[in-house]
């Protein structure tokens, strides 16, 4: 019982606030933007299910919080169509009956009646809100803490590793990744974690000189920063820097915000690059994560922090710089993956206003509901797909397997 006690605090609840704030962002960046375009609002909802709390404003938003805190929601007043895009028949027959209950002029506050590009923009608002909200925390965390910037320094070859056979030498300071200049080691092991079996062509401090080497990472054991193994590509280095080396960078506002657009960029881009390897089959699909996983991240950060903090003000300081960086990081992969077009998501959305605007009328309702279908098939398929690997990873089936046998 005891176990069961800890395990809630350190893993349940620092996953319910990191999903809750990212949820919440990205619906609201939905909320603001209806309410820009002038468009009737019914509920907010943060999470499913029966609501704990409820509320309505004076312009007649129920506010609620559902017991059931992952997800959310907003509702626009007469969005009954599962797929939220009526074809042409449900919106003549819509327009007749609220013309005859509330009249023309409120009739254009409803969204199904908005022009086109106002609802993209209300679609794509919360994506937008996700990617706003980690170009804030990114830039934030450059202008009030700056960046520790070391050399990526070679402290040791592994024998008969890719790194060995292409000549790299202990002392070696990777200075440039295939055309990127490197600021800290970290940036040597993203480029090398992905790219299994790809020639890269590095530049190389040495003695005073410059020296061009190009190797290829194989695939081998990774260990992350909470003690996770997993199986990426690997160069066969170990990475160390001289403290007098490292240096800490200060940034302005400008600054600190092209750097919050450039991580930003940079998680998209791998996302991307990995999503990429992944469908070619040139990566596997295990670094795909769920619920779960993300759980256990944000347990053991927790974990991790509370063994290492000194105090109650150490502590709170890194747990709070820990969950922002982590907000940041799953606001990012939120924003991308309702950007997928596939119906249900906000994607799915913008290709049906893409169709619309050609066609000059919506889809067929049954071509709609079948992509809604196929939609959340494709969803709740990748959600179980990221649990499988969740239980995987938390070796789940070994644990039932002992104790069946």
């Amino acid at each position: 019982m005891h176990g069961l006690l800890q395990f809630i605090p350190l893993y349940i609840l620092p996953f319910l606030v990191v999903v809750g704030a990212v949820v919440t962002v990205h619906e609201f960046g939905h909320f603001l933007a209806a309410k820009a375009v002038g468009t009737k609002i019914d509920q907010f909802s943060i999470g499913f299910g029966k609501p704990i709390f409820r509320r309505t404003d004076k312009s007649g938003v129920e506010w609620r919080i559902g017991w059931l805190p992952i997800g959310g929601f907003v509702r626009f007043a007469g969005d009954e169509n599962a797929a939220s895009v009526p074809d042409q028949d449900d919106l003549e027959a819509m327009r007749r009956e609220l013309l005859a209950q509330i009249g023309p002029a409120e009739l254009r506050r409803y969204y199904h009646f908005k022009p086109i590009w106002q609802r993209a923009l209300i679609s794509a608002a919360g994506p937008a809100a996700n990617f706003i909200l980690a170009v804030a925390i990114f830039a934030g965390v450059l202008l009030f803490m700056g960046e520790q910037i070391a050399p990526a320094r070679i402290e040791a070859v592994i024998a008969g590793s890719p790194a060995a056979r292409a000549g790299f030498l202990a002392g070696d300071v990777v200075v440039e990744v295939d055309g990127q200049a490197v600021k800290t080691f970290e940036t040597v092991k993203q480029q090398i974690i992905l790219r299994t079996g790809l020639p890269i062509r590095f530049i190389v401090a040495r003695n005073g000189q410059n020296l061009a080497i190009t190797a290829a990472p194989e695939r081998g054991d990774v260990t992350d920063d909470v003690g996770h193994k997993h199986r990426l590509g690997v160069l066969g280095v170990k990475f160390g820097y001289r403290a007098q080396d490292v240096i800490t960078r200060h940034y302005g506002p400008i600054a600190a915000v092209e750097g919050g657009v450039s991580r930003t960029a940079d998680v998209v881009t791998t996302t991307v690059f990995y999503l990429g390897r992944m469908i070619t089959g040139q990566e596997n699909a295990d670094q795909i994560s769920g619920p779960l996983g993300m759980a256990q991240v944000s347990g053991d950060l927790t974990k991790q922090i509370a063994e290492g903090s000194a105090n109650l003000g150490a502590l709170a300081a890194n747990l709070g710089l820990t969950a922002l960086i982590l907000v940041a990081n799953i606001s990012v992969g939120i924003g991308f993956l309702n950007l997928m077009p596939i119906p249900v998501l906000d994607g799915g959305h913008l290709l049906f206003y893409a169709y619309e605007a050609v066609a000059r009328r919506p889809l067929a309702a049954k071509v709609q509901a079948a992509g809604y279908r196929v939609g959340l098939a494709l969803v709740l398929g990748l959600m179980l797909f990221a649990t499988w690997n969740d239980l995987q990873r938390l070796h789940v089936f070994n644990f039932l397997g002992r104790l069946i046998s």
